[in-house]
């Protein structure tokens, strides 16, 4: 019974360490989220940190470059400054927008 219960604290410990483990690799992102804005039509073709319409799950699901309804984290105040060929007004945007094409 003994090694039973030497088993059961071993797997809380082990429990404990991993849940630890989550939320500590976890913090980055809410912190890097606090210097950055959402940037719409600026990232390339699977490499989105998320947002990318209908029959996509998220982050890396962009189906083309500069895809109108995907985003990007951008340092805070440089969306409108970065390119996007696809947007109406040639840079980034900080909301969805339908695509204009190429020439």
């Amino acid at each position: 019974m003994k090694n039973t219960a030497s088993q059961a604290i071993s797997a809380a410990g082990l429990a404990l360490a991993l849940g630890a483990a989550l939320a500590i690799s976890s913090a980055p992102l809410t912190a890097h989220a606090a210097d950055n804005e959402k940037c719409f039509g600026v990232a390339m073709k699977g490499k989105n940190d998320c947002a990318a319409g209908p029959g996509t799950t998220c982050a890396g699901t962009s189906k083309v470059d500069y895809q109108g309804n995907a985003w990007k984290f951008v340092p805070q105040g440089t969306c409108a400054q970065t390119a996007s060929p696809t947007s109406p007004s040639g840079f980034g945007q900080l909301e969805a927008f339908k695509e204009v094409k190429k020439s």
